[in-house]
């Protein structure tokens, strides 16, 4: 399968907060093909987007790059599509701060399509059934804003879409997951390593990108212990 998540969660860095002040963004992927984290999940502090089906290499750039300028997800993904000859053979979907966007051309390879709920998105094509999609967008719904990170909770959404069926290419072995978390904090914070992972090639790419995911935790909270708020990049 190719199949994407894309969300925005609403959050308080304290009690002072008042629980809408920051907003983190989260996309996660995985493909029955290497190096999805290449090609599909686009993040930044504006926003996230996932584009799959056949790929424009530019569309998702500049589609952040759009968000950057201050248009809405809907708008710049509507006027990227709306200028693309291929757009029947893409499938792009994304958040912004504010809105939700998805578009599967009819082209798509079967099955395919989407869901959008009030602040996530969830696409995919070459799957087994609707059923996929739904269990990522349920899987992700059972811990919205829960306790683990968000990193850890898309992994949990692609891992409930995989054993819904997943991708029908069974002829395909290498595969490959991958996952971006940003957020609308602007400090002096060590970015944890755990927000930006990939797993380029593999038969297992969920269960590797949650290996990597625990061993990129254990290596964050290994040098915050070490060093605190002393480490900037000039230390790696």
């Amino acid at each position: 399968m190719t199949v994407s998540i894309c969300v925005r969660e609403r959050y308080a860095t304290d009690a002072t907060d008042g629980g809408d002040r920051r907003v983190r963004f989260g996309v996660a992927a995985t493909t029955r093909l290497p190096g999805v984290g290449t090609l599909c999940p686009h993040a930044s502090a504006d926003g996230v987007v996932a584009t799959q089906g056949l790929v424009d290499v530019d569309l998702g750039p500049t589609a952040i790059e759009y968000l950057a300028d201050g248009l809405a997800v809907g708008d710049a993904l509507d006027a990227l599509l709306n200028a693309d000859e291929a757009r029947d053979r893409r499938q792009v979907h994304g958040v912004d701060a504010e809105g939700t966007f998805a578009f599967s051309g009819s082209a798509c390879s079967d099955w395919h399509g989407h869901v959008a709920g009030e602040n996530y998105t969830v696409a995919g094509n070459f799957l087994a059934g609707p059923d996929v999609i739904d269990a990522v967008a349920a899987g992700y719904e059972s811990t919205a804003h829960g306790e683990p990170p968000l990193a850890e909770r898309l992994i949990d959404a692609l891992a409930a879409g995989d054993a819904a069926g997943g991708d029908k290419r069974d002829d395909l072995a290498v595969q490959s997951a991958a996952l971006r978390v940003t957020d609308t904090e602007h400090d002096d914070r060590i970015d944890p390593y755990y927000n930006d992972l990939r797993v380029d090639a593999t038969e297992t790419p969920i269960v590797d990108l949650r290996g990597t995911f625990e061993t990129a935790v254990r290596g964050y909270e290994d040098v915050m212990e070490r060093y605190g708020g002393d480490v900037d990049e000039s230390d790696s």
